[in-house]
C-alpha cells in the first residue's frame, strides 16, 4: 500500500479523542508530565507521567488535565495499523484487554523503550523526503507495537494462541463491532455464524480474556445503549426497539440490570 502521510498523525494534546475528531484513527497515547481523568462509557480513569494507553473508544469524556499535564498521542488509521501490526497471534490477547482497560503502568525498562518509540515515530514521519519512508514508518511502528506486545504479555501472560481461536475472536469482535448486538444477543447465533457450538466459543473467550461471550455482547450492548440514553435524540421507546427489545419493560429491566437505574432516571 502507498504510504498516506495522513495514516499517521502526531499531536501533543488530547483534544482530537475529546472532540472525536479522530474517528476511524487507533490512538496510541503516553503521558509524559502530569496526569489526566477521564471516563469511557462512564467508567473512569486516570493516566499518570509515565504510563501509556490505547484507546478504543472513539472520544473521551469529563477530560481533566493537571496543569503540567504533558501529552504525545500517536494516530494511526485501521489500514495502516493492520499493515504495519508483527505477525503475532498475541496481538488479539492485548488488544481484548484495552476493552476493559486502556492504561498500562509500566516498568522503567518499557518507559524507556516506549519514550523512544514515540519520539522515534515523529522523528520518521518527518522525514518525508526518505526513498523509503512507507517502509521506515512500518518498521518503526512495527517495533512499538511490538514493545507493546511485551508489556501486555508481562501483565496478561505470554501464552501463544492458536492461529484458529485468533480468527475466531478476531471475526466475533468483528460482528460486535458492526452492531450485531443490536439483533442478537444470543451467543448461539454468533457460535452458528463461526461454525462452532456455543460451549466452544465460551471456553475460547475466558482462554483469552477471562470473560465470557455472553459478557462481550452484553457489553457492546450496554455501551451502545449508554450512548443513545445520553445523546437524548431518541425516544425510549425509539432505542428500545432498535436493539431489537421484545417489549418496553424487557429493555426497562436490562438497563436496570446493568446500569443501576431505570431508563428514564438514567437519561
Amino acid at each position: 500500500m502507498a504510504f498516506n502521510p495522513k495514516d499517521v498523525i502526531v499531536e501533543h494534546d488530547l483534544e482530537g479523542l475529546i472532540s472525536g475528531r479522530m474517528s476511524g484513527y487507533v490512538p496510541h497515547v503516553y503521558c509524559f508530565e502530569g496526569e489526566c481523568c477521564f471516563s469511557i462509557n462512564d467508567s473512569l480513569f486516570e493516566i499518570h507521567k509515565n504510563e501509556t494507553m490505547i484507546v478504543l473508544s472513539p472520544t473521551l469524556n469529563d477530560v481533566r488535565p493537571s496543569d503540567d499535564f504533558q501529552v504525545k498521542v500517536i494516530y494511526v488509521t485501521g489500514s495502516f495499523l493492520e499493515a504495519s501490526t508483527p505477525r503475532s497471534n498475541y496481538g488479539i490477547k492485548g488488544t481484548l484487554a484495552l476493552y476493559l482497560n486502556p492504561i498500562m503502568k509500566l516498568t522503567e525498562v518499557e518507559q524507556q523503550r516506549l519514550k523512544a518509540d514515540f519520539e522515534l515515530v515523529e522523528r520518521r514521519l518527518s522525514e518525508s523526503d526518505h526513498r523509503f519512508h512507507e517502509d521506515i514508518m512500518m518498521c518503526t511502528l512495527q517495533s512499538m507495537f511490538l514493545d507493546f506486545f511485551d508489556c501486555h504479555a508481562r501483565v496478561y501472560g505470554s501464552d501463544e494462541i492458536s492461529l484458529q481461536n485468533s480468527q475466531i475472536m478476531q471475526r466475533f469482535f468483528s460482528m460486535l463491532e458492526s452492531g450485531t448486538y443490536k439483533e442478537h444477543r444470543d451467543i448461539g447465533y454468533y457460535a452458528s455464524e463461526l461454525c462452532i457450538t456455543s460451549k466452544y466459543l465460551s471456553e475460547i473467550c475466558r482462554k483469552i480474556t477471562g470473560m465470557s461471550a455472553n459478557f462481550w455482547i452484553n457489553r457492546f450492548t450496554i455501551m451502545d445503549i449508554n450512548r443513545q440514553l445520553k445523546a437524548r435524540t431518541k425516544s425510549l421507546v425509539e432505542i428500545a426497539d432498535e436493539f431489537n427489545f421484545s417489549s418496553q419493560a424487557y429493555f426497562t429491566r436490562y438497563v436496570q440490570n446493568y446500569l443501576g437505574q431505570i431508563p428514564s432516571n438514567y437519561r
